[in-house]
């Protein structure tokens, strides 16, 4: 195929805190098969690279929603939503003339989420996402670890290697293990991380985090996310772990959240409030590559 002859699709390579995506617009453009296109253009070696693949749709039901975010991992599997992906495709849908609107309701396999401009901050934008209220009922996070309503707290988890955890679990749209160690840096989170994911007791498999009590104020967190491995940051999981550090009595209703490629500040005001999410969103640079 001549070079004049192929086709191309444009993208837009952004990170919120470091989780990287390559967001991909279908509500202006026709998209290739995105299993397959997702795992090509994913992979860090041969492709654009990045943690997940955004895109950009209509709404099915134009009076619940604004916009559609769908969500692939490199692997080609669709998940149902990611915190950090929902600010990064705020940004996108304002700073690329689709919208000028500073708040947004955004369909995601997950329900409905509201991101709003906050601003500036650290020379990035600043947008804060109404995450809804959490899943803690155990069978809706979904996990074994529990019943009736929950809260999913301190359950404790054998691995197969006889590795034996304390677990706390949480939805966010998405399901979270939240592991709390004594130094987030030596964390075997390469070791334990797959074996959470793919454990019985998550039937849907989960993102895993790996978390450290600074104090009330602020927690140090490194993630396992489901399908792609450890990502620099993950907000819907920066979001379990404030609610479960909450509900654990180890935090304030307010705390900061370090990731390893940023800081996140999540505000849960009761047990009866939704969770809301700020952080930065990134747009790192333009392009287009060939659909095959």
């Amino acid at each position: 195929m001549s070079p004049a002859s192929r086709k191309f699709v444009e993208f837009t390579k952004m990170h919120g805190a470091g989780n990287d995506f390559v967001m991909l617009d279908g509500i202006r453009a026709e998209l290739p098969e995105l299993e397959a296109f997702s795992k090509r253009i994913g992979h860090r070696n041969l492709g654009i690279g990045c943690d997940q693949i955004l895109v950009a749709r209509e709404p099915r039901d134009p009076e619940a929603a604004d916009f559609r975010m769908e969500i692939y991992n490199c692997d080609g599997s669709q998940v149902e939503m990611c915190g950090n992906g929902i600010r990064a495709f705020f940004k996108y849908l304002r700073d690329h003339g689709h919208t000028t609107a500073d708040e947004l309701r955004v369909e995601t396999l997950g329900g409905v989420v509201v991101p709003r401009w906050a601003g500036q901050g650290a020379g990035a934008d600043l947008i804060q996402v109404d995450m809804g209220p959490p899943v803690l009922a155990p069978a809706k996070i979904p996990t074994t670890l529990g019943s009736g309503d929950g809260p999913v707290l301190d359950a404790a988890l054998t691995l197969a290697d006889g590795t034996q955890l304390t677990v706390s679990s949480a939805s966010m749209g998405n399901p979270h293990a939240v592991i709390v160690v004594e130094d987030v840096d030596e964390a075997p989170v390469e070791r334990i991380g797959p074996q959470v994911e793919t454990h019985a007791a998550f039937p849907a498999h989960t993102n895993v985090e790996f978390i450290q009590i600074v104090d009330r104020g602020h927690i140090r967190q490194r993630t396992w996310e489901r399908g792609v491995g450890e990502t620099l940051a993950c907000g819907s999981g920066a979001c379990a772990t404030g609610v479960t550090s909450m509900l654990r009595g180890a935090a304030d209703r307010c705390v900061e959240v370090e990731l390893r490629g940023g800081t996140l500040e999540i505000a849960w005001a009761d047990e009866d409030a939704r969770v809301l999410m700020t952080g930065p969103a990134v747009e790192v640079y333009t392009g287009r590559i060939p659909v095959s």
